[in-house]
This record gives C-alpha cells, structure tokens and sequence, in this order.
C-alpha cells in the first residue's frame, strides 16, 4: 500500500509526505470504512466455510483467499496506522512491530493485487473455457497451481525483501510506517522489479482482463442466457466489474504516476497525486468484501433483514445475523 522509499535507501521517487488531509478526519474515515468491512469480511468468510456448496464452488476460491489475505490489512496494517495518526507513536515502539507492518503492508497488500488479477483471468476460463477444469487435473492446472504460486511468490519475495536483506534502517516511532520501507528498496533492480512486476503489471493486466470479458460477455450475451449456469455467471461478472471498477479507480492512477516518476517526469502535483493514491488504495481493501457479496445473495439478504431489524428498533431476538450450519440450497 505504501510505495515510499526510506530516506535510508538508495532509491527515493517520492519524498515521505502526507496528504493536505487532516490526521483527525483521516482516522474518522478510515475507522468508518475498516469497522463494517472487517464485520463483512467476517461474515463472508464463515459463510463460506460453513456452507459445502460455497465452499466447493471453484469460483469461491480465490475471493475466499483474498478476504483471507486482507484480513491482516483491515487489522494490523490499519490498527498501527490509526494508532499513530491518532496517538502519533508506534506502540509497542518495537523494531519487529514495524518489520511486522513493513510485511503486512507490502506482501500482503500486493497478494491481494496479484489475486484479483488472477481473480479476473480465471472467470475468463469458468465462464468460457470451463471444459478446462471439469477433471480434476485440469482443476490443478488452471485453479490450484496458479493460487499456489502466487501466495509461494509473494510471501518468498517479501520475506527475503525485508527479513533476509542487509540494510540500515533507523526506526522512527512517530512516523508511519516507521519511516522506514523494505531493504528490497536498496537494490535497485529488485525495487524496479517489485514496482513493474508485483504492482504495475498485475493492475494493467486485470483492467485489460476485467474490460475485455465485459465486452466478450456483451457480444455472446445471447448464446450465454441459453446456458444453465447464466444467474451463477452473471453473478460473477457484476462481481467482478465492481472490484475491477474499484482497483482501476483507485489503483491504476498510482502506478501510472510512478512509471511517470520514474521515466523522470518529475512535478509537484504528480507528488501530490501519489501520495492521495496512495491513501484511498486502502479503499480496495474496504470495499472489496462489499462488492463480494453480490456473489452470495443468500448471506446479502440475512445482512439486509438484519440490518433492517436494527434500524427499526427494538430489534427482536430472530432479527439477529445467523448463518446457518445447514446447507444452503442456491437458487437455480
């Protein structure tokens, strides 16, 4: 989430700043957003493991990690970001807390980056090519075998990054983050590679993904609605362009400034811009449990009914969110 290099290292493209935007109205906005979407995200994932359907359904898998993967985000990551936007301290004031951030920060913020843009190509081959995976080793290959890499790639990379890399850092426990960043960022070849490879790529890949499975849709909409698994596929896509719509928002800008920072287009309101980016890139990680939910409209009307209830209050025993252990017949 953070792209800041320390003043340590060797490779700074943008001075560690903050946005115009007060310490106070931040933590009001970001506490507002992570509460309901940590509850969210909660929700779904019980949801899924408790319902076989769900839990079986391939098209699952990969929101199932992602919320998994943004669960230390909305936690850890926010929890030390409010802390010192709002106490201005690191607390405990621990070296390994901040390496601990360092990682949650990156490694699993950039997961969640890679997954949704696998999380598009895949719904290319369920809706289109799912002949690819009706055995079980064409399942491996093109369903399990990229999840595996993914995760084994990025938790390697950025624990070898921050954790096995020599480098100097000096902790400053009133600055976010430390003010330190990865050891990775000291070589420079590994930071052009995390930025090119790990962020910009994956988010231009999606946006090409994301758009052209709409325009495919679009043009064999026709034969599409002949089809059995139509509801289900619909599903999918809406799901699939509101994240995608969420991530091109709010990411794609952010790394379009960077390669223009590093191509040496070098101006004060390119600063500005990524370091506001920079901030709302949180957004991705909050909205992303919302937008799932259109993928399971039986857990989307307990959590309307229940909110419902509390609205029109005094809310009665039955109006309390529960998820049944049974399972959950879809609708056909």
């Amino acid at each position: 989430m953070s792209t800041n290099s320390s003043e340590n290292n060797t490779i700074d493209l943008f001075p560690d700043l903050e946005i115009s935007l007060s310490r106070s109205a931040r933590f009001w906005i970001i506490l507002f957003l992570d509460v309901p979407s940590v509850i969210c995200s909660l929700c779904l994932i019980i949801h899924i493991i408790i319902d076989r359907t769900q839990r079986h359904a391939l098209y699952n898998h990969t929101i199932f990690l992602i919320l998994i993967v943004n669960l230390p985000v909305q936690l850890l990551d926010t929890g030390l970001y409010l802390s010192v936007i709002r106490n201005g301290l690191v607390q405990p004031s621990l070296p390994i807390l901040c390496l601990l951030w360092l990682l949650v920060d990156y490694c699993f913020y950039c997961m969640g980056v890679i997954l949704l843009t696998w999380l598009a190509i895949e719904r290319h081959i369920l809706i289109f090519y799912d002949q690819w995976v009706a055995n079980q080793r064409g399942r491996f290959l093109f369903h399990y075998l990229p999840l595996i890499l993914i995760i084994s790639y990025v938790c390697l990379f950025y624990i070898v990054g921050i954790f096995v890399l020599p480098c100097d850092n000096v902790y400053d426990y009133t600055s976010l983050y430390c003010d330190v960043g990865p050891c990775l960022e000291s070589y420079k070849f590994i930071n052009l590679w995390e930025t090119n490879f790990n962020y910009c790529c994956p988010v231009i890949i999606e946006t090409v993904a994301s758009i052209s499975l709409l325009l495919r849709v679009q043009w064999q909409k026709r034969r599409l609605r002949r089809s059995n698994q139509w509801r289900k596929q619909r599903r999918m896509i809406m799901q699939l362009g509101l994240v995608s719509g969420i991530n091109m928002v709010m990411n794609l800008p952010l790394y379009i400034v960077f390669i223009a920072r590093s191509c040496g287009v070098a101006t004060q309101s390119s600063t500005e811009a990524k370091i506001w980016f920079d901030f709302l890139s949180y957004g991705i990680v909050f909205f992303f449990p919302f937008a799932s939910l259109c993928q399971f409209p039986v857990l989307r009307k307990q959590i309307i009914k229940t909110l419902t209830c509390i609205i029109a209050r005094p809310s009665p025993p039955h109006c309390l969110l529960t998820i049944s252990l049974t399972k959950v017949t879809p609708r056909k």
